[in-house]
């Protein structure tokens, strides 16, 4: 770089002009609106462009006059004004959740932008401010948006945020950030007031927990614009007086002439077994499904195979089992599908057959596990199959099992077990409602009264649910198995106890288990004889 180069245009402290004032190579400043000369700083506290190891640039701390936006403000976000290749521009940081610098938002005077580094790591602009929880935080849809709520918001005090990409991104950005978001009590969508930007916020704000998002509305374009006008006081009423988004719900009888002759189009899944599929007609999104059995029945294993399958039907799946670590419960799907048990013995199975096995089913990028050890708070649990749903798509979410998730939760709630479970299963049932996806959960039994206990074969009903009534009101399918673990046939009968579909109960399929395997199949009246 040549001794006095003209790097970039900012205000002026003496005149007050918003970009009469050059910087140079050499540290100093000349205003061409008042004539002033400013010796300069050393270019190494100066310069805007030393360039890091990291590629990123490396700008100054300076007040945004034109904008209105102090130095407090600036620092606080690190905000940086500087220049690209001896182009002046803004320097927006991004940080990821470990807080580690790792993109650059570089925004230049004609408005246009570009990145540096990895913005796909980056959280919200600012999110590195937050306390990651609170009564509130608000969400703006430009880096300026959110410097000029944060200031006018008792001299930032307050989480503020911005997403990355405007309007036509938010959803990605909000999708990426929806755990964090939902550490809030409050979320303010203060977006742009044009079509775009309202449209965006409706978007976001139905990703979140019902009644937490709320949208604000200006009487301007933006919050900057508001501040420019002096409008500083009703900005921040605006964020108190948002609205909480609630989709309109009412619908005229009359009016649903047309909706009531559309057949309905479920999403519906295939069991790995026709009979239990002739039964129930399938596993459906939009249902909470109950899988209930005695200890050691062969709920785990029911479940393997049907994450599996659903798998290869093409679906996201998650799968979260509280009893057994993400390693188990990988080797135990990818064991179904070789039809080994992987998690006793690798024998006669090559590591090029293991890879295949991996990238066909767990590694297939539709499915997700839940590291959850230490962290096993039936709350958190509904946050991260939200998060599941809303974030990762998926489709259906496997939770083995009820009893394990309210492990946690009696000391914030209740020690009584019938009220953890209506709370819980009540929560599950709402989430099921407000994301769409299917959950098939695992709940045990009661203990049985008399000799014969649902180990030996008892036959399972819906009164043998464990704890509470609402496990079978809220459930849309319960499917019971019952077998007699002690028996040297391995030989388990699955019961429809309830079925909201299409009212089919009774005894659906006999499944085999074979422990050279660890595979479950339906029998035929044939293995049944011969065995």
């Amino acid at each position: 770089m040549n001794e006095n180069e003209f790097l970039y245009h900012t205000s002026c402290d003496n005149c007050g002009s918003s970009d009469a004032n050059s910087i140079y190579s050499d540290g100093h400043a000349y205003c061409f609106s008042c004539n002033k000369t400013t010796q300069g700083q050393s270019t190494m506290e100066l310069t805007p462009i030393t360039k890091q190891e990291s590629n990123f640039i490396s700008g100054e701390h300076l007040p945004l006059n034109k904008r209105k936006i102090n130095l407090d403000t600036v620092q606080k976000y690190n905000y940086q004004v500087g220049a690209w290749f001896a182009r002046p521009c803004h320097i927006a940081n991004y940080y990821n959740d470990s807080k580690e610098l790792v993109a650059q938002k570089l925004r230049y005077p004609n408005k246009d932008f570009q990145w540096l580094g990895t913005p796909k790591e980056a959280g919200l602009f600012g999110e590195h401010t937050c306390k990651g929880k609170g009564k509130y935080i608000t969400v703006c849809e430009g880096e300026i948006d959110a410097l000029t709520m944060s200031q006018c918001m008792d001299n930032n005090k307050w989480d503020v945020v911005s997403i990355k990409t405007g309007a036509a991104g938010a959803k990605k950005d909000i999708q990426k950030s929806l755990d964090f978001l939902e550490g809030y009590e409050n979320v303010i969508f203060m977006f742009d007031q044009d079509e775009q930007g309202q449209k965006a916020a409706i978007e976001c704000a139905k990703l979140l927990t019902p009644s937490k998002a709320k949208i604000a509305s200006l009487p301007l374009k933006d919050p900057n614009e508001m501040l420019l006008a002096g409008k500083q006081d009703k900005l921040v009423k605006a964020m108190w007086d948002a609205k909480p988004y609630r989709p309109d719900g009412i619908v005229l009888g009359s009016e649903i002439f047309d909706e009531i002759m559309k057949e309905d189009n479920y999403v519906t899944a295939q069991y790995p077994f026709k009979s239990l599929n002739d039964k129930t007609h399938g596993l459906r999104k939009g249902e909470l499904t109950t899988i209930t059995a005695g200890t050691g029945v062969g709920k785990s294993s029911f479940c393997r195979h049907v994450a599996l399958d659903l798998l290869k039907q093409g679906f996201g799946v998650g799968y979260i089992a509280l009893e057994e670590s993400i390693k188990r419960s990988a080797l135990g799907i990818m064991g179904v599908h070789l039809k080994k048990p992987l998690h006793l013995t690798r024998e006669g199975i090559s590591e090029t057959q293991l890879q295949e096995t991996f990238k066909s089913t767990i590694g297939n990028g539709n499915f997700y596990l839940y590291n959850h050890f230490g962290n096993t708070v039936a709350d958190s649990l509904l946050n991260k199959i939200r998060y599941l749903a809303k974030s990762c798509e998926v489709d259906f979410v496997v939770l083995d099992h009820l009893h394990m998730a309210l492990s946690a939760l009696g000391d914030e709630h209740t020690n009584d077990e019938r009220k953890l479970i209506d709370y819980f299963v009540s929560k599950l049932r709402t989430l099921v409602e407000e994301t769409g996806i299917g959950v098939i959960l695992i709940s045990h039994l009661r203990r049985s009264e008399g000799d014969k206990g649902f180990e030996d074969g008892k036959e399972v009903t819906m009164n043998s649910l464990r704890g509470s009534a609402s496990i079978g009101q809220l459930s849309d399918l319960i499917i019971g198995i019952n077998r007699d673990i002690k028996s040297e046939k391995k030989l388990a009968n699955l019961t429809i106890l309830k079925n909201r579909f299409s009212g089919e109960t009774g005894k659906a399929c006999t499944l085999l288990y074979d422990l050279n395997t660890g595979c479950l199949s339906e029998t035929t009246p044939d293995v049944l004889d011969d065995y």
